[in-house]
């Protein structure tokens, strides 16, 4: 494989998939391009001693993106949320009064 030539692969809505699998002295060579490959949705499969070893893939978002407001209307807060606790239930947090 050479630096300017990526491996065969077949393109999709979103999914690459590399049709030959790379050895692992050419995946340790072409390392940057693999991970961009993998990073543009490539599965690779890297083999040593012509036994497919490893995967290289895409990363997923392990959880959506925060926005701010995305709760708001769900819960309520009471109004004495602040309110000092009954005085058997303070003596449980504070048992030397």
């Amino acid at each position: 494989m050479s630096p300017k030539k990526p491996p065969k692969s077949r393109h999709g809505p979103g999914v690459v998939e590399v049709r030959e699998p790379v050895s692992l002295y050419e995946a340790k060579t072409h390392l940057s391009e693999l991970v961009d490959l993998a990073a543009d949705g490539a599965n690779i499969i890297i083999m040593k001693s012509g036994k497919p070893m490893a995967r290289l893939g895409p990363l997923t978002q392990g959880r959506p993106e925060r926005r701010p407001g995305r709760g708001r209307g769900q819960w309520t807060v009471s109004r004495d949320f602040d309110a000092p606790l009954p005085p058997d239930v303070q003596a449980l947090f504070e048992p030397d009064r």
